[in-house]
């Protein structure tokens, strides 16, 4: 048992540091990404502080979202 919520409370942590990250690379602040991904800006905040989990799901789709945008506007610079 003491193990799974370890294991949970890793998971949490990780994915708290990597919603952060991606937020950061970005170079918006909270309420742009928040603004961009139409997240509410309390469940974002409660995301990076820890307060509650966010989907691993939710956060690879973002990961997505944003490398897509990203490769059409080099590719909108290109032309």
């Amino acid at each position: 048992m003491g193990l799974k919520i370890e294991v949970d409370e890793t998971n949490k942590q990780a994915t708290r540091e990597a919603v952060i990250r991606l937020r950061e690379r970005t170079g918006m602040n909270r309420k742009e990404f928040c603004e961009y991904f139409a997240i509410p800006y309390r469940t974002m905040t409660d995301w990076e502080l820890g307060n509650r989990s966010m989907p691993e799901y939710l956060l690879r789709l973002m990961e997505y979202k944003v490398r897509m945008d990203l490769l059409e506007e080099e590719k909108n610079e290109e032309s």
